[in-house]
């Protein structure tokens, strides 16, 4: 057996899906979310995404939803490829005088799916592009017109922070985190650049803006957990859309570490040799730059993590073992990880004496489920050789 190692985005999936190839120029639909593209920054394209009718389409941009209401794949494929991105090219600085940004950024803000009438320059067309961070859509094409037909539904808690131009844009996400907003809503505000001191507010693409929630909500939560005792040596394990993850809780300060290992035979052109991998780690002092091999999974997964020690009032230092097997045909977006990792957390873990007995039964465990060496991963483990590592209090 041999270990792989690569980046995330080096991944390629290729959706298999059956398409509505009847889209029209112009049309009448709920747009629940807009879209903030990144090719040609800072000049990029930004839409609305909505289905070619009206009515209620929350349930096209719901991951929370997706996951309590135990949507399969093939279902949420089929509402998100059936979303059209109607859309121009825009300055990431140029928040004035645009009517179509005013849109967008009302859609951004809404609280229900903002009905539109839109005029397109031509029919849709799909191109399915590999994306393993964002949430899949439609077709797109390029707007001529478009305007709004009902008043949108702002929460007034949105409309306070997003008022606010002398707040800065992290005590906005932090505030509103805190008020029960999900991720999903806190990446369309920072996305549609809604948030923030007036001078800096700026578009942010989707697939940043996302990230970026994860991110910011993670490091507050991080300075709060080092406050508390240390925690059990813990075993949880569970999963989501063929997406697996052991979680091993030891008993030390805080540190984090991610490995994703890729099951799929079929994944090329490693399946002929072993297995694919991906691999970040921090310490208690955190990261100084972007995890590259897990992309943006690494944050999605930590969050979860963040608020599962918060809630016990523990800090630990966090294995996290992803296993993504052919169960995961085509990638949704790292929500999946976020909430494979909260489905996990669910569960009832298994509670061990020593690390030693912990990682003893991991290794079994994963031998009998998937037939995997977990050892030839525990190997390369930087958070275990830095707690094998002698410290100075050993000394004293």
């Amino acid at each position: 057996m041999h270990l792989h190692r690569i980046k995330y985005k080096d991944i390629e999936q290729i959706p298999q899906i059956q398409l509505n190839k009847n889209f029209k120029q112009d049309f009448q639909g709920s747009a629940p979310a807009p879209f903030i593209g990144r090719f040609g920054y800072p000049n990029v394209n930004i839409g609305i995404l909505s289905p070619q009718f009206s009515g209620e389409t929350s349930h096209y941009d719901s991951p929370r939803l997706w996951s309590k209401g135990k949507f399969s794949i093939s279902q949420i494929a089929n509402m998100r490829y059936n979303l059209v991105n109607s859309r121009t090219t825009h300055n990431i600085k140029q928040l004035q005088n645009s009517r179509f940004l005013q849109i967008c950024q009302e859609v951004g803000m809404s609280s229900k799916p903002v009905e539109l009438e839109v005029n397109l320059q031509k029919a849709p067309s799909l191109n399915l592009k590999q994306e393993t961070e964002i949430i899949p859509f439609g077709p797109g094409s390029e707007i001529k017109k478009a305007r709004i037909t009902a008043n949108p539904k702002i929460d007034s808690r949105i409309e306070c922070i997003t008022s606010d131009t002398d707040l800065k844009a992290t005590p906005g996400i932090l505030n509103l985190y805190k008020k029960g907003f999900e991720e999903n809503q806190l990446n369309k505000l920072i996305s549609v650049g809604a948030l923030g001191l007036k001078q800096n507010r700026k578009l942010v693409p989707t697939r940043w803006s996302i990230t970026a929630v994860d991110d910011t909500i993670g490091k507050n939560l991080i300075q709060e957990i080092k406050q508390y005792p240390q925690n059990d040596y813990q075993l949880y394990f569970g999963g989501y859309f063929g997406n697996y993850y052991l979680i091993l809780t030891f008993s030390e300060p805080w540190s984090y570490e991610l490995f994703e290992t890729y099951l799929n035979r079929q994944v090329n052109p490693w399946s002929k040799n072993g297995y694919a991998y991906s691999t970040d780690f921090e310490d208690y002092n955190g990261r100084t730059n972007y995890a590259e091999e897990c992309a943006g999974g690494y944050y999605a997964a930590r969050l979860p993590l963040l608020e599962k020690l918060n809630e016990l009032k523990r800090q630990s230092s966090i294995l996290t073992l992803r296993f993504i097997t052919d169960e995961y045909h085509l990638p949704l977006g790292v929500w999946v990880c976020r909430e494979a990792v909260r489905k996990s957390l669910q569960e009832k873990p298994l509670k061990f004496a020593s690390e030693e007995l912990m990682l003893k039964y991991a290794e079994q465990f994963i031998k009998n489920k998937f037939g995997f060496d977990l050892s030839l991963i525990l190997a390369q483990s930087k958070l275990l050789k830095q707690k094998q590592q002698k410290k100075i209090s050993d000394f004293a």
